[in-house]
């Protein structure tokens, strides 16, 4: 008998998460698995339940939610060879439309979870991300964000309406008011950019925001991290671009660069401009600058 550990975000798809939580509980019992429900009142808890039920064995750890919930299993699953499994529930789902996993489909996610029991789960590349001066790290599957899109990313998760990339676009137009470039040092492999800037993302995957097509030519299963930066443009100049970003467009403007690196230094530059905003990764608070990141080759297990 398969044990599974089950953690279910009641929030995400603004309530519709207990609803599949009980959905995938049923059908993951009618197949026989042992099921270990292992959701809790905050995020935090529901963390360490997981990690204490890991050691403690299981075969595998199963999400139920968008990015948030993955996030949470990534951190308790990178680096230790236990599968994760991911039912998007959702409303952005970024990571699931990356991996190829159904969306919205309580169904669909779970035979997918199914087949990646019977065939093997799949390798990805994780992400570790901290202080530069510490060895502690947090873990990240997607998209860091570092400058204007963090900024966006902080206001719309305070927002319940609209849903996907809706909320995005409404969380822009309410920071652009006070929108200024802010000075950054990017420190990669062979590279160093010094400038004031809009947006530093790190990304693993290609899309974020709910559907914005950040790092178009991301993969993650390359052992690489695409790094997008974008030099100072105006309020017009963000208007302008921020249209062709689910499409990826915004790659080829000339002040929008990518350079490909196994890890980065992200620093503020007083300098250049204000003290860039706290930074995300998947959706998440991950804490402000400066922050290494690292890709760590096939990290992850994931069951798709």
């Amino acid at each position: 008998m398969i044990h599974l550990g089950l953690v279910i975000n009641p929030t995400a798809g603004r309530g519709r998460g207990t609803q599949a939580g009980r959905r995938v509980h049923e059908l993951l019992r009618a197949r026989g698995h042992k099921v270990e429900d292992l959701s809790a009142v905050t995020l935090a808890q529901a963390t360490d339940r997981a990690r204490a039920a890991a050691v403690q064995g299981l075969d595998a750890l199963v999400v139920v939610g968008g990015d948030g919930m993955v996030h949470l299993g990534v951190n308790v699953v990178a680096g230790t060879g236990l599968p994760l499994g991911v039912v998007a529930a959702g409303t952005g789902n970024d990571i699931a439309r990356s991996l190829a996993l159904p969306r919205g489909d309580v169904e669909a996610s779970v035979a997918a979870v199914e087949r990646g029991l019977l065939d093997g789960p799949r390798r990805v590349d994780a992400v570790r991300v901290g202080s530069p001066e510490h060895a502690a790290h947090e873990w990240y599957l997607g998209v860091l964000s570092c400058g204007f899109d963090a900024a966006i990313n902080a206001r719309a998760n305070e927002m319940t309406w609209p849903k996907g990339a809706g909320r995005y676009v409404r969380a822009l137009l309410a920071e652009l008011g006070t929108f200024q470039p802010y000075g950054y040092r990017v420190t990669l492999d062979d590279v160093v950019w010094e400038s004031a800037g809009t947006l530093v993302a790190v990304a693993n995957t290609p899309w974020f925001g709910g559907g914005f097509q950040i790092a178009p030519d991301a993969r993650v299963d390359d052992g690489l991290l695409d790094v997008v930066v974008a030099g100072p443009f105006t309020k017009p100049g963000i208007m302008k671009i921020f249209p062709g970003i689910p499409q990826g467009r915004h790659i080829g403007h000339p002040a929008v660069e990518v350079h490909r690196s196994r890890s980065v230094l992200i620093e503020p530059l007083a300098d250049l401009g204000p003290v860039p905003p706290v930074a995300f990764g998947d959706g998440e608070r991950i804490g402000p600058l400066p922050l290494r990141v690292t890709v760590d080759p096939g990290a992850l297990s994931v069951l798709c």
